[in-house]
Parts: C-alpha cells; sequence; structure tokens
C-alpha cells in the first residue's frame, strides 16, 4: 500500500475547528436535500422545524463512515494534517461522521482486510445504498458560555453544491494512520470496519 493516495485536487479552505459547530450554508443545504428523493420536503422541514436532526439516505449523494468519536477524529486530524482534507463531517451522539464518495461503504471494510489493519481499527459503521442516517440540525441552538457543545453538530458543515468527498482509498489512508498514533489501545474485533445490512435501521 503506497502511504499516500492522490485524490482528486479539492477547492479546501483552512483546516477546521473541530471542536466547535459550523453551519451549513444554502448550497450546502441544497445538496443535503438532494440525498432524498422529495428534496423539497426536505427543505420544507428544515424551514419549519431548523433546529431538529433528519433522517436522510446514503447511497445516491454519499455514503457515510460512522466512527468512534476519539478514532473518528483521530481520521479528521489526520486527513486535514497531512492529507486532503475531508468531506463534510458531524458528530452525533458519540459518533463521527465522515461523509464520503458513493461506494466507500462497501469498498472500505474489504480494504482494511486485505491490508490487515482491520484489528487495529475500532468498529467503523459504513452506510451505504439501503441505509440512512441522523444528520445534524442546520443551525444548532446557541450555547450557553461555558457549556458543553450540542451532542449533534457539524463539524465540517456542507458549504458547496458539490463537495468534494475521499474514497475509500483516502479513508483506508486515514484509519491507518489513525490507527499508528495509538499503539497502546486494544485492538479491535476481526470485523473491525463492516457495512450496514442493506434495509436495516442505521445507528449514526
Amino acid at each position: 500500500m503506497s502511504d499516500w493516495p492522490q485524490p482528486p485536487a479539492p477547492d479546501l479552505h483552512h483546516a477546521p475547528d473541530l471542536h466547535h459547530a459550523s453551519y451549513v450554508t444554502l448550497a450546502g443545504a441544497d445538496w443535503l436535500a438532494s440525498a432524498s428523493p422529495h428534496p423539497r420536503r426536505v427543505h420544507h422541514l428544515w424551514a419549519t422545524h431548523p433546529t431538529a436532526p433528519t433522517m436522510l439516505p446514503c447511497g445516491t449523494v454519499f455514503d457515510v463512515i460512522s466512527a468512534p468519536a476519539l478514532f473518528g477524529r483521530r481520521m479528521a486530524d489526520c486527513l486535514w494534517a497531512a492529507g486532503p482534507g475531508s468531506g463534510p463531517v458531524a458528530m452525533h451522539r458519540d459518533r463521527l461522521l465522515l461523509f464520503a464518495a458513493r461506494g466507500t461503504a462497501q469498498r472500505l471494510p474489504s480494504l482494511l482486510a486485505w491490508e490487515e489493519w482491520a484489528r487495529s481499527v475500532p468498529p467503523l459503521l459504513c452506510h451505504g445504498a439501503g441505509d440512512a442516517v441522523s444528520i445534524p440540525p442546520l443551525y444548532p441552538r446557541p450555547a450557553a458560555p461555558g457549556a458543553p457543545p450540542p451532542a449533534s453538530r457539524w463539524l465540517v458543515a456542507p458549504d458547496v453544491r458539490t463537495p468534494w468527498l475521499p474514497g475509500a482509498d483516502v479513508l483506508l489512508w486515514a484509519c491507518v494512520r489513525a490507527a499508528r498514533s495509538a499503539p497502546t489501545e486494544s485492538p479491535a474485533a476481526p470485523e473491525a470496519a463492516r457495512p450496514v445490512p442493506s434495509g436495516a435501521p442505521a445507528r449514526a
């Protein structure tokens, strides 16, 4: 495996602050809504309930790789510190959601097994065609000074209609780098990364 795959050159800004919420732009909202077969209904839901989370299907516009929060932050740090940056990234409860190119949910578990890194990576949930994930509100309620950030929030919010999304090769590299940065953690189960069965309720 080469140390760094070469993805298409994305239009990137500076590395995000992964400890605070970011906000979805109108163009980003259009992109998210396009994942639904009824984008106008999604926009209406956001207009009437702007602080509510939303369920969106995967596999048509994006896949989602859900990682335990600490390991997911290491992956995101690797992507921004020594890689191409990331696509949209969200926090939902105790897991980090990395939005990825279509097909990543199927390919990433196979690549981890092929490269023999599956045992070194904590359990990943790979959401692709037939799955849905809960995404944070577009505009989270402002937190009181000193209060912890909301459990569901955007860390790298969608801000364009065609965001660059990392593929399986890029996320494999980030998994390997994140695993190398935590050598003292106990190994995960053999099937550390697995696609969620198609049609099964997804827990992000």
